[in-house]
């Protein structure tokens, strides 16, 4: 059951397995899984929706996931962007951080080596948050 104070995290994922096994994984770390898997998908549920963290993929149908996270980072400069993707060189994780992202992880991972991630970025934020506030 998710609570006002349940961490959102919006994953874009063209993978429907991949998308399904990190979701999965993620809300039994009692994150709130909001998904899609196209860059106007991402756009618009990261525009219409608050987020503590957005989590994306590199290769998307409808282009890269590095035009998404720069969409994003128009109207949001804040909620931490991680990306989680097999692109393995160190270029694609400059780009990455270039565009707007906090982090790179490359898939695959183990599983707590992304949840212990996504909870660093988010609490960060919210510390961070509070002593704005």
């Amino acid at each position: 059951m998710y609570t006002e104070n349940t961490p959102r995290v919006l994953y874009i994922e063209d993978h429907e397995d991949t998308r399904e096994l990190v979701t999965i994984v993620l809300e039994q770390k009692c994150y709130e899984v909001v998904t899609g898997s196209t860059i106007k998908s991402g756009v618009a549920l990261a525009y219409s929706q608050q987020f503590d963290l957005y989590l994306l993929d590199s290769w998307l149908p409808d282009g890269s996931g590095l035009e998404l996270c720069r969409l994003i980072r128009e109207f949001d400069k804040a909620t931490p962007i991680l990306f989680y993707s097999a692109a393995a060189y160190e270029i694609d994780r400059a780009e990455a951080i270039k565009s707007g992202a906090q982090a790179y992880l490359i898939k695959p991972s183990h599983p707590s080596e992304l949840c212990n991630l996504v909870t660093s970025l988010i609490e960060s934020h919210r510390r961070l948050h509070r002593a704005v506030v």
